[in-house]
């Protein structure tokens, strides 16, 4: 081989390996513009999903929401906002107040035990029920129950008051009350679900929208307004006439005799 002919091998050589570097520096360059490009991409999305959740954890909720939702008042209700309730004969003369609070735990032991006879009580015209709903257990426990079982028991109320007494009735029974700490009241399906014990509510579409529609969320807010404003401090709470029964009544004996002392006097 002669000398031309090497040194012309030998840059041509040279030239290949340059070529094959260059194209090698392509490649990476592209490389490392892709990972960069996929990093900025990755940031956009974690701080575009970071942002989603801070706006979210921002927005009001639903009972947030509720102090400036329409108000709706229940049938069957007169006063201010619709938040006077009393139940039983029109021509009953004396009025007894009620204040229960639903995830109360309490209220469902005298429920359980004195309801019944409240029940009679009011079909035989003996007093009037003015009831008073309250929800500081949702303050006290966290959660929503005791707002929720209100709204659904002024949907209820909206039906009829038969059906308001009957569900009041289901969601205080020991099949159905949960503890004061555990919300299932909070949840619309539990609530449908005892609803359907009640011959009037079940496969009502009307009732079932407006507790899962939250139809009556202002009305409940509205309605513990009127406890939180009573000065009653616990629930359940009696008064006749404005003045308190007590010691409260645990037995249906009980009751009959602090109510028969109170109506006379």
């Amino acid at each position: 081989m002669s000398a031309r002919n090497s040194q012309a091998n030998k840059a041509a050589a040279r030239e290949r390996l340059r070529a094959e570097r260059e194209q090698q520096a392509k490649k990476a360059r592209a490389r490392r513009q892709i990972f960069v490009a996929g990093g900025v991409v990755l940031a956009l999305a974690l701080a575009g999903g970071v942002g989603y959740l801070v706006v979210r954890a921002n927005q009001p909720d639903e009972w947030e929401k509720a102090a400036d939702q329409a108000l709706v008042q229940p049938k069957n209700t007169t006063g201010e906002n619709g938040t006077t309730v009393v139940l039983g004969k029109a021509d009953a003369k004396k009025t007894l107040e009620l204040y229960e609070d639903s995830r109360c735990p309490v209220c469902a032991t005298f429920e359980q035990a004195v309801g019944p006879q409240v029940k009679k009580d009011l079909d035989a015209g003996k007093y009037k029920v003015r009831y008073v709903g309250a929800t500081f257990l949702d303050k006290g426990f966290g959660g929503t129950g005791s707002k929720n079982a209100l709204s659904a028991l002024g949907a209820a109320l909206n039906v009829g008051p038969d059906a308001f007494l009957e569900f009041k009735t289901a969601l205080y029974s020991a099949a159905n009350h949960p503890e004061e700490k555990d919300d299932k009241f909070g949840k619309d399906d539990y609530l449908l679900k005892i609803a359907d014990q009640v011959p009037a509510l079940k496969g009502n579409a009307e009732f079932k929208k407006a507790v899962e529609d939250g139809t009556y969320n202002r009305w409940a807010v509205e309605m513990s307004k009127v406890f939180d404003k009573s000065g009653v401090q616990g629930t359940p709470t009696l008064k006749m006439d404005g003045k308190k029964i007590d010691p409260l009544p645990q037995t249906p004996e009980q009751f009959t005799a602090a109510v028969d002392k109170a109506l006379a006097g």
